[in-house]
């Protein structure tokens, strides 16, 4: 009997995954724990030809274990699997007996608990789950012992709530988003967990009715017992994470100061009036003696990926080209920057500079309000595979933001030597554990700035990330002499 119907959805999910190592960041109450003694119950039952294995419970007490233990078998009960046994004994160790508790199942696997010391892995096989990893003294140590059970097939799993930003389980969450590690990452918080049921199934485990009302004043209450440290335990975010994101140090240490920022502004104050075909001469006179030569240098046999966070009359538009270089670096060739430009004019200097890329393997734009017309314009062009149309939200940045700052502290990533730039950089703010740009605007000589380049270049890092470059390449083609005529007035 499989479990789908008993657990809620983001449980079954985390039950669906397979995947040699899954990290659980998660909200306290949630019964993520409970679910996944259901799949070490799963996996010791079964036979070795249908993937069974044995499992091995850490968590960091002693009453954990037994919670755990007495829910693997709470699990084989119900998948009907009554042969089984539940003990607990004492193993030898150079360093002090350890007390440990077992489920052994038919199939000859067992479920033990252990304690978190990292040589109790040692000369083990299966499953491994580090139960609340962020409280464990030696995460790294117990890391590097479950991961070495991999080579013989095994599984690491790892939930856990937070225990402050510099926890060595925040950092393996940083590290998982900007790419450096190679698991599956899943995320739970508390309203998310209510949305998908959990008090709706409180309600039927305990036998009463379910009411908005009732789910209402459980939630207050749940909130009301955790206070101040709520965020931490019911919503994922990290205690201790505001402030400044990046450091001058390491943004500073990236800079080159060969990498230009060229600058458009419109030539006069009413050059949004001008007839569209004096506009788009003056655009392609400036584009065709500042950008071209900038352009012919890009190399021909490697991929160019940009980003583009969008401006109109208060923030700017910043183009953000990246190209991958033979040892899987990113340079940065220039910036663009756009301040006041139409919206015919963006759209002018965006395609002449794609256009021009040798070889282009994928681009993001900032897809919100008035940016999502370009955002559009450019996937018509060059198609959505190519293409990536983002809404910039508080997800977004929590997923994708530790990318930048990955690239910043492996030297993987350069930047202009530019004091704008850098104060772009510097502008990100962690806000409810997150780094995005904050809701005050700063200023350089020519006007408003907020984190452009910075959201820019995350923009690019995405499109390299996300998007699969045709290979063999084609070129795109340009848009024709007729689409001119009728879209532009050209």
């Amino acid at each position: 009997m499989m479990p789908g119907a008993v657990l809620l959805p983001y449980q079954q999910t985390w039950l669906a995954d397979k995947s040699e190592v899954s990290v659980w960041e998660k909200s306290r109450r949630i019964g993520a724990s409970w679910c996944d003694a259901a799949d070490s119950a799963l996996t010791a039952a079964r036979k070795e030809s249908a993937g069974g294995m044995d499992c091995w419970y850490i968590g960091y007490n002693k009453d954990m274990a037994e919670e755990y233990i007495r829910d693997v078998a709470f699990w084989a009960m119900h998948f009907h699997d009554v042969a089984l046994e539940i003990n607990e004994e004492v193993l030898e160790d150079p360093k002090g007996d350890i007390l440990t508790f077992r489920v052994t199942f038919a199939s000859g696997y067992r479920v033990t608990a252990l304690s978190s010391r990292p040589t109790n892995l040692r000369g083990k096989q299966g499953k491994v789950v580090i139960d609340e990893a962020a409280f464990h003294p030696d995460l790294e140590g117990l890391l590097k012992a479950a991961l070495a059970l991999l080579m013989w097939g095994g599984r690491v799993r790892v939930l856990s709530t937070h225990l402050g930003v510099n926890n060595p389980f925040n950092e393996l969450i940083q590290d998982i988003r900007a790419g450096k590690k190679p698991y599956k990452l899943h995320r739970t918080t508390f309203n998310k967990a209510v949305e998908a049921g959990l008090y709706r199934r409180i309600c039927e485990r305990k036998k009463e009715a379910w009411t908005q009302e009732g789910q209402d004043k459980w939630v207050k209450a749940m909130r009301a017992f955790y206070g101040d440290a709520a965020a931490e335990e019911l919503d994922c975010i990290p205690a201790q994470s505001t402030g400044t994101w990046l450091t001058r140090m390491l943004i500073e240490a990236n800079m080159d100061p060969g990498i230009p920022v060229i600058r458009w502004t419109p030539p006069a104050a009413d050059f949004v009036d001008w007839p569209l075909d004096s506009a788009h001469r003056e655009v392609r006179d400036w584009c065709e003696a500042t950008l071209d030569p900038l352009l012919k240098l890009l190399p021909k046999d490697q991929w160019c990926y940009f980003g583009e966070d969008f401006g109109r009359t208060g923030d700017l538009t910043v183009i953000w080209p990246g190209v991958e270089t033979s040892d899987l670096t990113v340079h940065t060739p220039f910036t663009l920057e756009l301040r006041n430009a139409p919206f015919r004019t963006q759209e002018q200097i965006l395609f002449h500079t794609i256009d021009r890329f040798p070889r282009l393997g994928g681009g993001a734009l900032d897809a919100r309000g008035n940016g999502q017309a370009l955002a559009e314009y450019a996937r018509q062009q060059y198609g959505p595979d190519l293409i990536n149309e983002v809404m910039l939200s508080q997800g977004w940045y929590r997923e994708h933001m530790p990318r930048l700052k990955a690239g910043l502290e492996d030297r993987s990533f350069t930047l202009p030597k530019n004091e704008a730039v850098l104060e772009d950089f510097r502008g990100f703010k962690i806000q409810q554990g997150v780094a995005k740009p904050p809701e005050a605007r700063g200023k350089d000589e020519a006007g408003q700035r907020h984190c452009d380049s910075g959201v820019a270049a995350a923009l690019m890092l995405f499109a390299r990330a996300t998007t699969e470059p045709a290979d063999p390449w084609e070129p795109v083609s340009a848009p024709s002499q007729e689409y001119n005529r009728l879209m532009r007035g050209y």
